[in-house]
């Protein structure tokens, strides 16, 4: 029971914290400064028993699968590109763009809306959620 109550105080944070950021830009990643170390395109998809799967979009395939009820604020971060998604009608095949830059921040982006979130400021453990996903499934050119 406690850590439902704990789940739920997670997801209602990062909730709270990616509308604060995108309403003031604290947060973000506006005047970003250094350089682009490590980037990788990614595309997710929702499949109907509650898991997200991860596409690599340089490879054309899938990397990863999030189990369902897991990654809760993976899945809160991506719900609120996906909503900036639809009020601009931008559909779920385009990619998004997670970097990692040379000061150590990473970021998601999503090209399409000109969205970007600093990722490093929700803490290592929510960090380290999109971390991974910069080298999950990669193959060797």
């Amino acid at each position: 029971h406690r850590v439902l109550i704990a789940a739920g105080i997670l997801v209602l944070f990062s909730v709270s914290a990616i509308i604060f950021g995108h309403s003031t830009g604290i947060g973000t990643m506006e005047g970003q400064n250094g350089t682009v170390v490590q980037s990788r395109e990614l595309r997710f998809a929702d499949r109907a028993d509650g898991a997200v799967l991860v596409y690599d979009m340089a490879q054309q395939r899938q990397v990863d699968e999030i189990a369902p009820t897991t990654n809760g604020f993976l899945r809160v971060v991506l719900r609120g590109f996906a909503r900036d998604r639809q009020k601009q009608q931008v559909g779920p095949e385009a990619p998004f763009r997670l970097e990692l830059w040379s000061d150590g921040h990473l970021t998601l982006e999503d090209p399409s809306t000109q969205r970007q979130v600093d990722l490093s400021v929700f803490g290592h453990t929510n960090l380290e959620a999109f971390a991974r996903l910069l080298t999950v499934g990669q193959t060797s050119p």
